[in-house]
């Protein structure tokens, strides 16, 4: 955990062991994959709401969606700055309580099981340095105050207060002091029952899984022990940040309660390494270095999952919200190059991968054809993995003799000295091969939304040298009659298509695989901005953007010149080119070098008008929407002829081909 609020995710499994204690910690061989379901300021991405709609998809490939900590904070917060635990304090800033149990429910009914983010290392006031909120629960009512608190808190800064108060604090912290919020006393039977009470809940009420415990370096490991025998959580991880495996591994051994582990830990040295691989260097401090070539020989760090007795507790993952990149002024720790490779690495290793939301947006496609390829060779926590050769330009392992991935620059050129591998799926600087064993048809292009048509490679992962391959797609099972392609064999498809191909030998087909395939087209919005109401009194205006699928513009945005005259207004417009039906952009306007400036809008999906309101929120400028009362678009210039032609939600298309309302030339038009 770092000096800012922000950190990483949970797991336990529950097995008869007493009457008292169950063995915890994360089920053995498990072969689930996690999603990191936000990022640092994801109040887009991350709304309950959103994640919601996309549990379907979600579900062809997590087993598991960690979300931020989901009590209300007080304002605008990740909830790192915990304050509320329990139920009537739950609209946060990704959505309501009523919405966020529907996603909870939405994901259970999908089998997707959500993990929640515990922070209990420390809490924020309400009031004061000691005034914490009087919450009750089920009758009964939870509150904690000055002897809850660590009394070496803040370095000292809370006894400092607390004697000027003339009140008595708590134990010494059994942890690391953090300087920001007040550390709990976990030595206080007052503060280990709300605890529980607040862990049961979240269990219980609102029907987590499992937990992501916070900062675990802050309280002994014995406690994350105590509260997890005394809840009984499916799955639970601790976020102990630290790059020595020895250290992670004695935390683990920490939580045990009568001799059994009772949670599993992020695999940090695991992600130390690949980010040391990708830099070129270990440990290099010099940030000038970090865009050196990489140095793939570095992937062999000893981590959790080096360690077969520890494989089944490691959480593995290659980025999080406390790693990624956020500015130019608050750079962090990020991995800068190979994204896909570093990916590949992860997903072709045991442990329990962790994705990162931002690579999940980024990289949908390959990530969901590596998941594909890691469930079809049935890797699991506890899978074996075997080095098979290592440079500096490529590192080759093979997991549980079924898998063969390779990553780095070299991949493209690796040629397997086993002959019992053939190549399923290739991209930027990695590859994968599974095990001719296998005997199964594959085709490279996983499930999913593509834009005008998608490409298919379709292999025969097959012993037999006379294997042949058949496919339909008309979502039938193919038989020995389809038609029949070589292995290697590339087809384009270019609408809607459920594609089945199978392994044909000696006239028999077997190891079917199936695809389903949107081809969706990608559509312009366009969105206006007027700052009359705001007296900007500017000739220009600063439209910064991110969303799902674009890269963001670096603050303030781009300066936006080009106006029209719409209603006897002047409005700043700027096209957005989204790339899918669940693709979306952010702005925030403003002028000079990002000040004065609006409040964020977020999730725009049509062409819409904004106007800057008078009105502030706090510093910005709030911002309205007044798309609905435009009425009918005119301009006073006479636009350009073989202008596109927009639906009312904003899409751009070539001409109308069904009656109905649409904007042509600025202007609504009614075809018949």
């Amino acid at each position: 955990m770092k000096k800012i609020l922000r950190w990483m995710c949970v797991g336990v499994l529950a097995c008869c062991m007493s009457t008292t204690v169950q063995a915890q910690g994360w089920p053995a061989n498990y072969n689930g994959v996690m999603l990191q379901a936000f990022y640092w300021d994801s109040y887009s991405a991350t709304q309950w709401t959103r994640l919601r709609s996309q549990a379907q998809e979600l579900s062809q490939y997590f087993s598991l969606v960690w979300l931020p900590q989901s009590g209300n904070c007080g304002g605008t917060s990740m909830g790192y700055d915990d304050m509320y635990w329990f139920p009537g304090h739950y609209d946060s800033s990704f959505g309501t309580e009523t919405e966020l149990r529907n996603l909870i429910s939405t994901f259970s009914n999908n089998g997707i099981g959500t993990i929640a983010d515990v922070v209990i290392n420390h809490r924020k006031t309400n009031n004061g340095w000691f005034g914490f909120p009087t919450e009750t629960y089920k009758g009964v009512t939870y509150s904690m105050g000055p002897s809850d608190v660590c009394f070496n808190d803040d370095g000292g800064k809370a006894k400092t207060e607390a004697d000027n108060l003339g009140v008595t604090l708590g134990n010494a912290d059994t942890g690391t002091d953090w300087d920001g919020m007040r550390d709990l006393d976990h030595k206080s039977t007052n503060v280990q029952n709300t605890v529980k009470a607040y862990l049961n809940m979240l269990l219980t009420d609102l029907k987590y899984a499992g937990f992501r415990y916070d900062m675990v370096k802050g309280y002994a490991a014995s406690y994350t022990g105590m509260y997890n025998a005394a809840s009984n959580p499916t799955y639970s991880v601790g976020e102990y940040w630290d790059g020595n495996a020895a250290s992670v591994k004695t935390w683990i051994n920490g939580t045990k309660v009568n001799g059994v582990i009772q949670s599993a830990a992020f695999d940090f040295p695991f992600r130390y390494g690949v980010r040391n691989a990708l830099r070129g260097s270990a440990n290099d401090k010099n940030t000038s270095n970090w865009n050196q070539d990489p140095n793939y020989q570095l992937l062999a760090t000893t981590s959790i999952i080096s360690d077969a007795a520890y494989r089944r507790y490691a959480v593995t993952f290659v980025e999080n919200h406390d790693t990624e990149y956020r500015s130019s002024s608050y750079q962090q720790d990020p991995i800068r190059k190979d994204t896909l490779a570093a990916n590949a690495f992860l997903l072709a290793m045991p442990g329990t991968p962790c994705i990162f939301l931002k690579h999940w947006l980024d990289c949908k496609q390959d990530i969901k054809a590596m998941i594909d390829v890691r469930k079809a060779a049935g890797l699991h926590n506890m899978s074996v993995p075997i080095q098979a050769a290592t440079n500096k330009n490529y590192y080759a392992v093979m997991t549980d003799q079924k898998l063969l991935a390779v990553v780095g620059p070299g991949a493209s050129t690796y040629t397997p000295t086993n002959q019992s591998y053939t190549k399923v799926l290739e991209g930027y600087r990695y590859a994968y091969y599974l095990n001719k064993n296998m005997e199964t048809a594959w085709a490279d292009k996983a499930s999913g939304e593509y834009g005008n048509s998608v490409e298919v490679t379709l292999t025969a992962v097959s012993a037999n040298s006379g294997a042949q391959l058949v496919y339909t797609t008309n979502g039938s099972n193919p038989t020995a009659s389809s038609t029949k392609v070589a292995s290697g064999t590339k087809i384009k498809l270019t609408s809607n298509t459920t594609l089945k191909v199978g392994l044909l030998i000696g006239g028999t087909v077997s190891g079917i695989v199936t695809r389903n395939y949107t081809i969706a087209s990608e559509q312009t919005i366009t969105v206006y901005v007027n700052i009359d109401k705001a007296e900007w009194n500017s000739s220009y205006v600063n439209f910064h953007s991110w969303g799902d699928y674009r890269i963001g513009t670096s603050w303030p945005g781009d300066r936006v010149t080009d106006t029209k005259n719409i209603g006897g207004k002047t409005w700043y417009y700027k096209d957005y080119v989204l790339k899918s039906a669940s693709d979306y952009v952010n702005l925030v306007f403003s002028i000079g070098s990002g000040s004065p400036q609006s409040v964020d809008v977020n999730s725009v999906t049509q062409t819409s008008f904004f106007e800057i309101s008078a009105e502030k929120d706090g510093t910005k400028y709030k911002v309205n929407n007044v798309t609905s009362g435009i009425g009918t678009i005119t301009t006073d210039q006479p636009a350009a002829s073989n202008r596109h032609w927009y639906t009312l939600s904003g899409q751009r298309i070539n001409e109308p081909t069904k009656a109905g309302v649409y904007i042509h030339n600025g202007k609504k038009v009614v075809v018949k």
